[in-house]
């Protein structure tokens, strides 16, 4: 029989450790990866910058929307490069390919996020 009460249950459980994974995924990558370690330094200095120049909300939000594109780049290239190690823990040249591929989504995502970058304080400073 059908038990509606368990599987909600079961549900919000499921959800809640979902939740316990994404910490520790966050944290591992803050705590093990030297890229992420610059990016958050470089995020909290970009923070303080906007709020000494008093940023508009929509400011913040491509800020933050070049940011949230350059971590998820960051992680993602990091568990691409992890599971190639793991698959292939030796130089294989498409390994390496996969790799530079990899690091090339997160530069093009640092190149955007600075060309927005540019274009937001741009008029917040007087050259």
């Amino acid at each position: 029989m059908y038990d509606k009460n368990k599987s909600l249950k079961i549900f919000i459980k499921t959800r809640i450790e979902s939740i316990f994974f994404v910490l520790k995924g966050i944290y591992l990558l803050i705590k093990t990866e030297d890229s992420i370690k610059a990016q958050t330094i470089i995020l909290f200095i970009f923070t303080l910058l906007g709020i000494y120049v008093n940023l508009t909300i929509e400011d913040w939000k491509w800020q933050l929307f070049c940011f949230a594109l350059i971590f998820t780049a960051e992680g993602l290239n990091t568990a691409i490069e992890k599971i190639c190690d793991f698959v292939h823990p030796n130089y294989h040249h498409k390994i390496g390919f996969i790799k530079d591929i990899s690091a090339g989504a997160v530069g093009f995502a640092v190149l955007f996020g600075l060309i927005i970058s540019v274009l937001i304080y741009s008029k917040y400073v007087s050259f």
